[in-house]
Formats: structure tokens, C-alpha cells, sequence
């Protein structure tokens, strides 16, 4: 029998009404979130204390001296989800006897962690101890469970003690215990595991460019590139970097064709997607003695073979003086990358001529039209509020019709939100969507002010 039982059900507390029949932690929470086993831990002791939980089994017949109960935890083999409402029981002495049952159970280990954090001393140093017992013998899926709870709760009053032993542990484990935490959601648990990992040299740099293209948290993706491109990136490898999906992995790429020697490998990519590899091609070009200025303007110089994006290079370390009117004519060129370039390099060169910008808020290509409304965006007060209502009629184009309808909202126009309304019933799903998005998003700006602001905030893109 559970030590705990429910007076009434409670509105959320799904993982302990799971554990009272007796489900197996694997069924009753999702084991794979750190989260889940402290919200089990606040939840069982709160709901103790709001009188939702009430005493039944080791805690009913526990008492002042000691308690039968108590021994009965002691000396019998409790059920794995016994076990785990004991570990989260508000009274202090049930959590330290159940430390004891817990030695030899890795699946309640990750509460054995929350315990290595205890307000009372007696139970956490007792946690600590299982924890340092258990730790070296705990299989992948308890280690797997366990290290994320310790992460989590090291910035609690107790919690650093528990985050330590696990470090310490890793630094001397098995690297085939190791390499596993690589691949764990927690991101607290793979940058540990990596960083471990690099300092130990237990990753080659095939597998560190393949964690670099392949994780999606930067600080993960980051590390590994830089520990990649540090152990001497062959050929194979630099490619992998070089062709990655993410603009900051190719930057990294890029910056290692410096110290390879390979400074004319950057000239690609002074027309990368991504403004940061753009940069560092250029930096990686200058440590060579070339000049990208030159380059940007001989590439923009002849409109049969201007790289889409070299306009926008042209921009980022150009003149405006000399290269603004270069910019001005590629807005009319036939390619819709080149325009929605050239646009994007006015709006770095900082662009006021709203007269010749409005105009391209009616172009086919989607691209250029986001960039106009871009560069349109900080001076959206001055823009003709009746052409902007007629660019969000019915005979417009999707995209220029909510790239009109933001800059409407930007200009802090009367109309706007009796226009949004109108076009959140309208026909095209794109404008619709759109529409309500904005609205939403007005919605809950006036209710965390307590009352809706009297003209909207102006933003910076569109």
C-alpha cells in the first residue's frame, strides 16, 4: 500500500495518482525531464499540506518517539512507487529511512538527487552518499535520468554539493558512460558531458564537426567547432564545417581557412546567407592582402552577373558616397534576390528617401517587400496612411497586404486595428493568419499594462 493517499483527486497531480496505484515511475512521469522530478517532489508535499493528500500507510502509524511505520520502511522492501512518495514525504525522518531502501534502485535515483539538496542536513548528506555509491555503478538509463535533476537544482541553497559529485565522477568515468550524454535533451547535460569530454581529449574531430552541424544549442555547437578547428580540421572535416546548415558553424569554417592557409577558399562566402560568415570571409580575405570592397564592387558592376547577395555586402563595408547609387539601380534589377539584397543594403545605409522606397512595398517578390518594410519601418509616422490602407485591399498580393498592415501598426495609425479586424475574416488563410496574429499579440501587450496603450510601440524591423 501507498504511504500516501488522496482525500479527494486532485486538478493536476497525474504523476502521483499514477504512483498510488501503484504505476512504475517510467508510466507515471515523463523521467526524461529534470523537471518532472521536482515538480513530483513539491507536488506530493504540498498536497500533503493543503490537506489534498491525506495519511495512509509508514505515515499514518508514525510517531513521536519511533515510529512503527518508520521501521516498516526500514525493514520491508518497498514498491518502486512506495519508495518514490516516501523520497518526496514531507517529514524528514520518512525521506532519511527511505534514503536507505534507495541504495540499490536506480530508477528513483534522480530523487535521490533532489534529496543531495534537503533543507534538513541528516537527509542530504545521506543523499549525498547513495549519490556517490550509486553513481559509478548506475546504468545509462539512470545516469541518463539523474545528472539532469543534479544540473537543475545546483543553483538551490544545498544543490551545488550534488552537481559536484557528478562532475568529479565524469571526469574519471568510462568514456563509454560518457559519450551517451551527447545525445540527451537536457542542454545542462550535453554542454557538461562535451565540455568533460574535450577537456579529457576523448572526442576526435570527426565526431566533434558532427556534433557542431548536427546540435541545436549554439553554446554545444559552438564548443565542439572550436575544438574541432583547434585539433587541426583536415580536409573532411573543415568541408563538414564549411557546408554546415548554421551561419555560425560556417563562420567558424570560414575563420579555420585562415589558419589552414586557404585564404582564397573565402571568396564564396562573401555572399553567404548568414552576415556573420560574410564577415569573417571578409576578415579571412584581408589576413591575405586581398579587399572584399573590391570584390563586392566588381561583383555588383555588371547587372548580368551580380551575385544576389553582393549588393548587401557591398553595404555592410562600402561607401555611401561612392556605392549608394549602385544600390538605388539594382533595386530595379530583373532577379528578385538581387532587388531584396539591394533593398536590405539601403536599409544598412541607413535610408530616409521614402518617396523611392514606398514604391517597392508593391513588388511581386515577397523578399523585397519584407526589406522595404524593413527599412520603412523606423519612419512608418511619415509614410501616407491612405496608400497604406489601399496596399491591404482585397486586389493586393498576400505579402503586400500584411507587410502594409504592419506598417500601419508601426505608424500608430487610427485605422489599424479597424482594419486588422476586417482582414481577420478575410478570405486569403495568409492575410487571415496574419491578421489575427497581430491582434493577438496587441491583445496581450494591453492586458500585462492593465489597459491597451494609447498608440503602439514603433519597431525596429517589419
Amino acid at each position: 500500500m501507498s504511504s500516501l493517499m488522496w482525500d479527494e483527486e486532485p486538478p493536476r497531480e497525474a504523476a502521483i495518482r499514477r504512483l498510488r496505484r501503484g504505476h512504475r515511475l517510467a508510466r507515471a512521469l515523463e523521467t526524461w525531464r529534470p523537471d518532472a522530478w521536482t515538480h513530483l517532489d513539491e507536488d506530493v508535499r504540498g498536497a500533503v499540506r493543503r490537506g489534498r493528500l491525506r495519511p495512509g500507510g509508514w505515515q499514518g502509524v508514525l510517531g513521536r518517539e519511533h515510529p512503527a511505520g518508520l521501521r516498516a520502511l526500514l525493514f520491508r522492501h518497498p514498491t518502486e512507487a512506495e519508495l518514490a512518495l516516501a523520497l518526496c514525504d514531507p517529514d524528514g525522518r520518512i525521506r532519511e529511512a527511505a534514503l536507505a531502501q534507495a541504495a540499490d534502485r536506480p530508477a528513483v535515483l534522480p530523487l535521490v538527487a533532489v534529496r543531495a539538496a534537503d533543507w534538513a542536513a541528516p537527509v542530504r548528506d545521506r543523499a549525498r552518499a547513495v549519490l556517490a555509491a550509486a553513481l559509478p555503478t548506475a546504468d545509462a538509463a539512470a545516469l541518463a535520468a539523474t545528472a539532469p535533476v543534479l544540473l537543475l537544482i545546483r543553483g538551490r541553497l544545498h544543490g551545488g554539493a550534488g552537481a559536484a559529485l557528478l562532475e568529479e565522477w565524469l571526469r574519471g568515468a568510462p568514456a563509454d558512460r560518457l559519450t551517451p550524454l551527447f545525445l540527451h535533451r537536457d542542454r545542462a547535460t550535453r554542454r557538461l558531458a562535451l565540455r568533460t569530454a574535450m577537456d579529457r581529449r576523448l572526442i576526435e574531430p570527426p565526431e566533434l564537426v558532427r556534433l557542431a552541424t548536427a546540435d541545436p544549442d549554439p553554446a554545444v555547437a559552438d564548443a565542439a567547432a572550436g575544438a574541432a578547428i583547434a585539433a587541426g580540421c583536415q580536409d573532411g572535416t573543415l568541408g563538414l564545417l564549411l557546408d554546415a546548415r548554421t551561419g555560425r558553424i560556417r563562420a567558424a569554417g570560414v575563420t579555420a581557412l585562415h589558419r589552414a592557409g586557404r585564404h582564397a577558399q573565402a571568396e564564396p562566402y562573401l555572399y553567404d546567407r548568414s552576415a556573420m560568415v560574410r564577415a569573417c570571409a571578409r576578415w579571412v580575405l584581408r589576413q591575405d592582402g586581398a579587399d572584399p570592397l573590391a570584390r563586392y564592387r566588381a561583383a555588383c558592376a555588371d547587372p548580368e552577373t551580380v551575385h544576389g547577395r553582393a549588393p548587401l555586402g557591398l553595404a555592410e563595408c562600402g561607401q555611401r558616397s561612392v556605392d549608394l547609387p549602385v544600390l538605388w539601380a539594382l533595386t530595379g534589377h530583373p532577379r528578385p534576390l538581387v532587388r531584396s539584397s539591394a533593398v536590405a543594403g539601403l536599409r544598412a545605409f541607413e535610408v530616409a528617401d521614402h518617396a523611392r522606397l514606398f514604391p517597392l512595398l508593391q513588388d511581386s517578390a515577397p523578399g523585397v517587400v519584407r526589406e522595404a518594410a524593413r527599412a520603412l519601418a523606423p519612419w512608418a509616422d511619415r509614410l501616407p496612411e491612405n496608400e497604406l490602407l489601399g496596399l491591404t485591399g482585397p486586389d493586393r498580393p498576400p505579402h503586400v497586404r500584411t507587410r502594409a498592415l504592419r506598417l500601419l501598426r508601426d505608424r500608430g495609425s487610427f485605422a489599424y486595428e479597424e482594419t486588422a479586424r476586417r482582414l481577420t475574416e478575410d478570405p486569403d488563410p495568409v492575410v487571415r493568419q496574419q491578421a489575427r496574429r497581430m491582434l493577438g499579440r496587441r491583445e496581450r501587450l494591453a492586458t500585462s499594462l492593465d489597459g491597451p496603450p494609447a498608440v503602439p510601440l514603433p519597431r525596429s524591423g517589419g
